[in-house]
C-alpha cells in the first residue's frame, strides 16, 4: 500500500495533468469560473472527487463562523486547490493556500494562475507546514474539517 506522501503525490500530479490540458485548450484571458468549471469535467474524466465552492465553517475561540471559508476546489476530500485568473501571483495568494491547508487539515494545495502564458509559469504547489498531520487513514476518508 503507497504511503500518505506517495498517494498525494500522485494526487497532486493527476490534478496538475488536467490543468495543462484545460489551459492547453482553452489558454488564458478567460474568467476563472470558465477554469474552475473546465477543471471539474476534466478532473471527473480521469475519475477523481471533486467539490466545488466547498464551503467550509471555522470555529473562532469556540464560536463557529458559518462563512469561514470557501475552497475553490477539494479534490479526494485532500488536495485544496485555488483558482486564479490574474496578472501575475502575489504572496499573499500563497499564504491564502496555506491559511487553508492550516485550518482545514489538509496536505496540499495547488495554487493555479491561468492567467500565464504557460501553465508551469502559474502553478505553485504548497504543502501543509506540517506535512503529517493528518494519519494515513484518515488522509482520504475524512470529509473538510478545520481541526487536524
Amino acid at each position: 500500500m503507497p504511503t500518505v506522501f506517495v498517494q498525494v503525490e500522485e494526487l497532486t500530479e493527476k490534478i496538475i495533468g488536467c490543468a495543462i490540458e484545460v489551459h492547453r485548450v482553452l489558454g488564458p484571458g478567460l474568467l476563472e469560473s470558465v477554469y474552475r468549471e473546465c477543471m471539474m469535467i476534466e478532473m471527473r474524466r480521469e475519475h477523481l472527487r471533486v467539490d466545488s465552492d466547498r464551503h467550509v465553517p471555522l470555529d473562532y475561540k469556540g464560536q463557529r463562523i458559518s462563512g469561514g471559508l470557501k475552497l475553490d476546489l477539494l479534490v479526494d476530500h485532500c488536495v485544496v486547490v485555488e483558482l486564479k485568473a490574474v496578472e501575475r501571483l502575489h504572496p499573499i495568494h500563497s499564504a491564502q493556500v496555506i491559511t487553508y491547508l492550516k485550518l482545514t487539515g489538509h496536505p496540499a494545495g495547488l495554487l493555479m494562475n491561468f492567467n500565464a502564458t504557460t501553465l508551469k509559469a502559474g502553478l505553485k504547489r504548497l504543502d501543509h507546514p506540517d506535512r503529517y498531520v493528518r494519519r494515513s487513514r484518515d488522509l482520504l476518508s475524512n470529509p473538510v474539517t478545520n481541526t487536524p
